[in-house]
């Protein structure tokens, strides 16, 4: 059967120089294209599918890191900063990794429309083309709180360039749910979506609802269920989950399944149980640190791994203690980009600002490092 997350640091100008996103007349033609196809698109949206239609590109999943990208807004008018998005897209191609997530938790899907939802991954999906990166896949976060919004937000994200859904379970009437009720939502939404899905374990993010190995492995059955990413942190279950379907790993191809970590923080222990990789928000900051781990232990560099996992380690600790308000802190501090959430989230004062800064001061110099 195919299967298919004290003071303020003053970083060198050279460095902050090669890091800074500045515009260019190519990246500004992609931003106008897409903000041309924004407008009231029931148009558009129907070109787009019969172009996908017609010519399915097919980009398949590689073991490795995957980057749930941020979605930066303008500061003034909290508006998607197309101009941003594209150019960090590129930037973390080019960084190594192995492909982006739009509209996960990272990028605060919660915040946006449909509309607006699909405007990102159309975006990144041309950004990533026009820089040369054809066969670079997109998984998109598809999760909502009925089966048939999340199908609709499938569909959304194939026609908008996505190649894969990643799908988190519905909560909100989680005490009216049936033992049988998530199998049966994985399945309909599995059948009906015109790309792969992987399931999202993600308890803090539903209610607690912590989705078992059993049911995972039952699931993955599934000939539209490729992969699972869990953010719950249990090795455990990772382990369990990768040896049961003969998951892909840097070092074997296995049945294609991905069995992917969802922290930066287990990287290396995802890796030494089975896994595929990590898809993880520290990558947003530093994706090359996050690569090195994954290439080192692939070379059978398990000491150099395991010091080099010890600060990423401690990184991930900032971005997670942060949330996504340390993260896109640390991107303007150190990169010359990142702006703000959309409210409610807060703004950083600047005691936040020189804390976050402090916090992510070894990796960010470990990235450097590594350019």
């Amino acid at each position: 059967m195919p299967r298919h997350n004290n003071n303020n640091p003053s970083p060198s100008a050279t460095f902050r120089q090669e890091l800074t996103l500045n515009p260019t007349p190519r990246s500004q033609s992609i931003v106008d294209s897409i903000y041309s196809q924004s407008q009231c698109s029931e148009s558009s949206d129907s070109t787009a599918a019969s172009s996908i239609d017609d010519a399915p590109v097919r980009r398949p999943l590689r073991p490795g890191v995957y980057v749930p990208t941020l979605t930066f807004f303008k500061a003034d008018t909290e508006d998607l900063d197309l101009e941003i998005i594209c150019r960090h897209a590129v930037r973390l191609a080019n960084a190594g990794v192995a492909g982006l997530t739009t509209q996960g938790s990272n990028g605060e899907a919660v915040h946006l429309s449909h509309q607006e939802r699909k405007l990102v991954t159309k975006a990144t999906r041309n950004a990533l083309d026009a820089a040369g990166f054809h066969s670079f896949p997109i998984i998109v976060g598809c999760g909502s709180q009925s089966t048939r919004e999340t199908i609709e937000l499938c569909r959304e994200a194939m026609t908008s360039g996505g190649d894969y859904a990643l799908v988190l379970p519905p909560s909100y009437y989680k005490a009216m749910y049936k033992p049988d009720s998530l199998v049966e939502f994985f399945g309909e939404v599995a059948d009906a979506s015109p790309i792969p899905i992987l399931i999202y374990n993600y308890p803090g993010a539903v209610s607690g609802i912590d989705i078992d190995s059993d049911v995972i492995v039952e699931l993955a059955k599934h000939p539209n269920i490729v992969g699972c990413k869990l953010t719950c942190g249990n090795t455990g279950k990772l382990g369990r989950i990768a040896s049961s379907v003969d998951a892909a790993s840097p070092c074997e191809d296995g049945s294609g399944f991905m069995c992917m970590g969802g922290s930066a923080d287990f990287t290396l222990q995802t890796l030494v149980v089975g896994g595929s990789g990590v898809i993880c928000g520290l990558g947003n900051v530093a994706p090359k640190a996050c690569v090195k781990v994954v290439d080192l232990y692939k070379a059978g560099k398990m000491a150099e791994a395991k010091k080099l996992q010890a600060i990423v380690a401690q990184g991930d600790w900032a971005a997670i203690s942060g949330g996504i308000v340390g993260t896109k802190s640390a991107l303007e501090t150190y990169y010359g980009y990142g702006g703000y959430a959309r409210r409610p989230l807060p703004r950083p004062t600047e005691a936040d600002e020189a804390k976050f800064a402090e916090s992510f001061k070894e990796l960010v110099e470990l990235e450097k490092s590594l350019s």
